[in-house]
């Protein structure tokens, strides 16, 4: 690697003050080399689709393996790599802080904090605990040399309870926290965008495209929104080619190879650093 932590996250933070790009999320190292290739600006990781490669479910996965993930994708490529760091690995504050701490050493150039709780019966934090949970991470971010991004996640949408006002408080709350992007993975209309952009503005605003959209990235820059990521997306595509070709050999039938990669291409992609 050429580049420093440093011109990384000084990079990443500049990709935020205009325009809007996408920030695609890679699942391993190879992935993340690949989108290096294809001239994306930076990167994110995704929970879902690491744990899925793992065996395991998402947010099934221990804070020991996935900072160790986050060091090996740091160091795939030189470009800046945001952190999907689910709830903050914490069952309070102090815990929070904790792991932020730890993830920020990795290198990465931000990283995101959820506010769900995994219960399905009270699927979302108070939004107080949830701003006390962001206001320990942006300490422990400022204690590093506050140039990692905090991304605050309102998970309304994403856990059965989407209810756009409860959303907007609680992203405001969090942008008022200290928290330098927001996000709330599973809007999807305009009015929904155009009032999340509203309220949080001039923070900038990530908006979640995981599946088809009929928005193009030119749409969502009209709308105000500064980063478009994937989350799980590549990865389940990924899965989605590899299940579909399994099953065929599963039924005797050898088809599912068509559209695969060519191993040449890949050898070639990947051929310098072996």
């Amino acid at each position: 690697m050429t580049r420093t932590v440093a011109e990384k996250r000084a990079d990443f933070r500049a990709l935020h003050t205009s325009g809007c790009f996408v920030l695609p999320n890679p699942w391993d190292v190879g992935s993340a080399r690949y989108l290096a290739s294809l001239g994306f600006k930076a990167i994110a990781t995704t929970s879902s689709g690491f744990a899925w490669s793992t065996g395991r479910a998402d947010n099934g996965v221990e804070r020991a393996i996935i900072l160790g993930h986050l060091r090996a994708m740091v160091d795939a490529t030189d470009l800046p790599i945001n952190a999907d760091f689910e709830n903050g690995f914490g069952a309070d504050p102090a815990a929070v802080a904790q792991s932020v701490g730890l993830a920020v050493d990795t290198g990465v150039a931000g990283l995101s904090i959820e506010d769900s709780t995994g219960d399905p019966a009270a699927p979302l934090l108070p939004i107080d605990v949830a701003v006390a949970r962001l206001e320990a991470a942006r300490h422990a971010i400022d204690e590093r040399g506050g140039d990692t991004m905090l991304t605050g996640r309102a998970e309304n949408f994403f856990v059965g309870v989407p209810d756009l006002d409860d959303t907007l408080a609680r992203l405001a709350a969090y942008a008022a926290a200290g928290a330098d992007c927001l996000y709330a993975p599973g809007i999807q209309t305009r009015e929904q965008i155009e009032a999340v952009v509203s309220v949080v503005a001039p923070k900038p605003v990530n908006v979640l495209v995981g599946v088809t959209s009929a928005f193009t990235l030119h749409d969502l820059a009209a709308l105000g929104v500064r980063r478009v990521s994937v989350g799980g997306g590549l990865a389940r595509a990924a899965w989605g080619g590899f299940m579909r070709a399994a099953q065929g050999l599963a039924n005797g039938r050898f088809d599912g190879f068509e559209g695969a990669a060519a191993g040449a291409q890949l050898n070639a992609l990947f051929g310098g650093d072996a």
